[in-house]
């Protein structure tokens, strides 16, 4: 069994196959002992023994199957969909052949053992008010057939032979969809997880949006204005025209200027700035994010390009984190020693690196870092993933230079 994009640093594929285990393999060594019980007697005839042992391959086949259509080993299918109807089919069958049996060989007690496991699987792809209905309709439909046949025995046991097939029932139903329940639970957090890292880049977007339109839209409304009110003027009175085409020409010039700012303001944000988006935006995508900000005199040491080229690092290491990877924790830190400035941002989650066009933004302001005299590098470490920049503390004409680019 392989997880392969279900896990990626959160635990949910080791947890996935933990969950498939744990149901598959108590579900067949219970099986295998209850069949065994009355396998081995020497009053069994072989025909009765053959059937039991085809029943149970073919019950035990269909329970892994269907639980593995259960419980996907992808994100994108990791919704409870409609159950193989064919196995479905073939596992109940087997599991009304191995409760008749039972039954015919006076196991009064334990023959409920295999329709109860079916029961529970089929009630994995119910809705919980469904599966609720159909458990207890179980309970109830075991109860009654295993008091009705030990009333027809006649052997004073039919108390038991009613209540413990109901218990038994109710108890591989309690075990098998409370580790569904806990499966269920992990996904439903991850999904949110994901949900929030998205929408915590697209409130960014929308603010940056929300500050363009906001500029645009006020410069905008009045050139129009102003350009509607000259065209009436034209003929009439030219100088007082001419006089809202230069009142026109300022306002264009003022937007164009006031455009540039906002820009600017998005993309050449201080490395302060951008740490400390980070650590919010991280966040809100449920990643437990530790700042280490240094002395803040040594932010002030770092030249102005500097700080904006470390702060495009700061960014597209952050992207990196909440598109590419299921981090739980991550780490900026930024320390200026030596005449160097260091700035390091790590996560626990790894990106897989087979997915097409990772680490192009890396690789683009490697290049710039370089220019500056400084460096990028970033590597993988078991489940860690760590980005580090380095950049000396002068030359400032060559920041200045690769901040421009």
């Amino acid at each position: 069994m392989r997880d392969g994009p279900i896990d990626g640093g959160t635990g949910l594929g080791g947890f996935r196959r933990y969950t498939w285990w744990s149901l598959t393999g108590t579900v067949t060594v219970l099986l295998v002992l209850f069949v065994a019980d009355w396998a081995v007697e020497q009053d069994v005839p072989l025909p009765v023994r053959a059937a039991g042992g085809v029943a149970l391959a073919v019950l035990v086949v269909s329970v892994v199957i269907l639980l593995d259509h259960r419980l996907p080993r992808t994100p994108v299918a990791a919704r409870p969909g409609p159950p193989a109807v064919t196995w479905l089919a073939a596992g109940g069958a087997a599991a009304a052949v191995l409760g008749a049996i039972p039954l015919a060989l006076r196991e009064q007690e334990l023959w409920p053992l295999a329709p109860a496991v079916m029961t529970s699987i089929a009630a994995m792809f119910l809705p919980p008010p469904h599966r609720r209905t159909l458990i207890a309709a179980a309970v109830v439909a075991a109860a009654a057939l295993g008091g009705a046949v030990g009333m027809v025995a006649g052997d004073g046991r039919w108390p038991a032979a009613t209540a413990v097939p109901a218990g038994m029932v109710a108890f591989v139903a309690w075990t098998t969809l409370g580790m569904l329940w806990a499966w269920d639970v992990a996904d439903r957090l991850d999904r949110a997880r994901l949900l929030a890292a998205e929408l915590a880049v697209k409130d960014e977007r929308l603010r940056f949006a929300a500050d363009l339109h906001d500029i645009q839209g006020h410069h905008l409304q009045v050139i129009a204005l102003k350009s509607e009110l000259a065209a009436r003027l034209a003929e009439a009175e030219p100088a007082r025209a001419a006089a809202e085409m230069r009142e026109v020409q300022r306002l264009s010039i003022d937007a164009l200027r006031d455009t540039r700012a906002v820009v600017q303001g998005y993309r050449r944000a201080s490395l302060e700035d951008e740490i400390a988006n980070a650590a919010k935006v991280l966040a809100a995508a449920g990643i437990d994010t530790t700042v280490d900000r240094g002395d803040p005199a040594d932010a002030r040491a770092l030249p102005e390009p500097h700080r904006h080229v470390l702060g495009l690092v700061v960014r597209e290491a952050t992207t990196n984190v909440l598109r590419h990877s299921q981090a739980r924790r991550a780490q900026v830190a930024y320390r200026v020693r030596d005449g160097r400035a260091r700035l390091r941002v790590s996560n626990d989650g790894v990106a897989d690196p087979s997915r097409p066009g990772s680490g192009t933004g890396l690789r683009a302001l490697a290049e710039r870092l370089e220019r500056a005299g400084g460096t990028l590098d970033w590597h993988r470490d078991g489940d860690r993933f760590e980005v580090v920049a380095s950049l000396p503390v002068g030359t400032p004409a060559a920041a200045a230079e690769a901040g421009a680019r």
